[in-house]
Formats: structure tokens, sequence, C-alpha cells
């Protein structure tokens, strides 16, 4: 009786490679929405140590914090597990209300500048679809 599985043979494991279930995911791509200036990098403790790592392409990643205090549509932006900041609060609205529908978004270092003791850091934001 022809059921229409495959059957697991290591010829199948070797053409699908070491990417176990994730072999068979769909085809993704980066979407790009906005240019950002990243907020409150001078509130984060670790910034001059992580400052020479957030170069061009350094890809952040992002995380909803709604129960933030000052503002229940806040997004942080993270460097190796440490916040460096926040997407502005004037540009976090439409971004925030698509995270909490479920969508991945992430951002991208374009440059990360000195101006004084203010580490401006440029990104731009993408949506995972």
């Amino acid at each position: 009786m022809e059921t229409g599985i495959a059957k697991l043979t290591p010829e199948l494991l070797a053409f699908i490679g070491s990417g176990g279930v994730k072999a068979f995911a769909p085809f993704t791509r980066e979407i790009f929405l906005l240019d950002i200036t990243v907020a409150g990098t001078t509130f984060c403790k670790e910034i001059d140590t992580l400052e020479p790592e957030l170069l061009p392409e350094t890809k952040l990643k992002m995380i909803r914090h709604p129960k933030n205090e000052y503002d229940e549509l806040a997004i942080g932006i993270y460097h190796n597990n440490v916040r460096i900041g926040w997407v502005p609060q004037d540009l976090n609205e439409v971004i925030s209300r698509l995270m909490d529908a479920g969508k991945a978004f992430f951002c991208r270092v374009e440059s990360a500048k000195r101006k004084n003791k203010w580490l401006k850091i440029d990104a731009k934001i993408y949506m995972v679809e």
C-alpha cells in the first residue's frame, strides 16, 4: 500500500543536510521598513564595551516591552543580549502592533559614531516575511 510518505533514508538525510526540520521551512525574505537612530544609548552601561562590535551590517535583536512604564509600545534593541537602546517612541507604534501579532523584526547597524560622550547608532529596521 502506497502512503505517499517518503521513508527517511541516509540518502534523504544527506540531501536535507543538518538543518533538520528547519530545512523544510519556507523561504523567507527581509523587508526593509525604515531608518532609525537608536534611542537611549546613553542609558546602556555596557555601551563602551560593545561599541567595537557595533560595526555596519551587525544584526540587532528587537524585543517588545509592553509593560514599559514610559511607553506601552516600547521595543528594546539588543546586541549580545544587552539592551543598547530603543526604537524611537515616535516610530514604534506600527512595528509594536505587528510584533504583537506575531511578526518578526530585527535591526541592522548602518553606523555607530561618537558625538562627544553619546554613541549615535543609526540602523535599518527589517521585517522577516
